[in-house]
């Protein structure tokens, strides 16, 4: 662990972004508001770009940049990347989605002992893939959606039993179980997938056919959720051991889910803070939030997701999110600014937390 710096000096900061899975254009956005936000007497600023195809980069004047991602204009490679992130004192991996947030960047980390930003290798991963972090929460008592997993296996389909016992099975098969087992409408999800990358609403047996080959073209590993009517609701969470967390927001989508076209490119979708929910509702969602975060080990910083249900009034935890979106319009940040913590101080708080 390197040593903490003289209060004059700045602290070396590299931020890294990009990446090679779907998020890459989302991580940039998120890396362009985080490095505008840093405190500059604070930090002396890196940003480190990783593209579609693996290549880092580091990237210079980007603020001056008038591109973003593979066409950003200057930027150089960097040969040797181990050797380049030894010269840190505190990474930001602002990277979403696989090879990032999903505990292999953070493997990297942990190898050359460079302090980071985020949850370690094991809440990272475990909070990436929906199905083990579903585990994990149902070995905690979160209530959730009830679910069924699947994997593809060439052109079939392996039907998984709650004890992990395995039918390989074709996707007419399949559809007939997830029927009898579920009851539509249901949502079909690839198991490490970000941004509502992959997913799809089923309102019978046809939509679920075409949403599994859909969810299939992102990951093997298929969940087949069975739907919740109800308000979708998020929680921000910050802190290692003493874990502190936000109120709780509401989103209302413009279309029938909160999919990436919903959360990035249609501006009738709405947020709304505080949610219009009780007070014992939101003290009992805080309550669970910390409870995920604990559970997959998390360290840092994660966004919490829930339903409550219209009918009944339960609460139901979607997912966790171990390195949430950071953009101008994120959730994660907009939350901690309506308890009194600006974005700019949010990001110092992380960082310490890091180092």
């Amino acid at each position: 662990m390197k040593e903490m710096k003289n209060k004059l000096e700045k602290i070396k900061l590299g931020v890294i972004f990009g990446g090679m899975s779907t998020e890459n254009e989302v991580s940039c956005v998120s890396s362009l508001s985080i490095i505008k936000n840093l405190n500059k007497e604070k930090y002396d600023i890196y940003p480190i770009y990783i593209d579609k195809n693996g290549k880092w980069y580091e990237v210079l004047n980007i603020e001056k940049n008038d591109r973003e991602g593979d066409e950003l204009q200057e930027k150089q490679e960097i040969e040797n990347i181990m050797i380049y992130l030894e010269q840190f004192d505190v990474i930001f991996p602002v990277l979403h989605g696989l090879y990032g947030e999903d505990g292999t960047i953070q493997g990297l980390l942990e190898l050359i002992k460079v302090p980071y930003v985020g949850c370690k290798v094991l809440a990272s991963s475990v909070g990436m893939d929906k199905l083990y972090s579903k585990i994990i929460f149902e070995k905690a008592g979160i209530k959730q959606a009830k679910y069924i997993y699947i994997r593809k296996y060439n052109d079939k389909f392996i039907y998984i039993d709650k004890s992990f016992n395995e039918i390989i099975l074709n996707i007419e098969e399949i559809i007939e179980i997830i029927s009898k087992e579920q009851k539509f409408p249901m949502f079909v999800k690839p198991s490490n997938s970000g941004s509502s990358i992959g997913i799809n609403k089923a309102k019978n047996k046809n939509e679920l056919k075409n949403a599994i080959i859909e969810a299939s073209k992102y990951d093997n590993k298929i969940l087949i959720e069975e739907g919740i009517i109800g308000k979708e609701l998020e929680c921000a969470v910050l802190g290692n051991e003493d874990v502190i967390s936000s109120c709780v927001g509401e989103v209302k989508s413009a279309e029938e889910f909160y999919s990436y076209d919903a959360k990035y490119n249609n501006q009738n979708s709405k947020t709304l803070i505080p949610a219009d929910i009780t007070e014992e509702q939101s003290i009992k969602i805080q309550e669970l939030a910390k409870k995920a975060f604990k559970a997959i080990d998390g360290k840092g910083l994660s966004r919490v997701d829930f339903f409550i249900e219209d009918t009944t009034g339960y609460i139901f935890i979607n997912e966790i999110n171990t390195l949430p979106g950071f953009t101008n319009i994120s959730m994660y940040p907009k939350l901690f600014d309506y308890i009194g913590i600006n974005y700019s101080e949010l990001l110092d708080k992380i960082i310490n937390l890091a180092m």
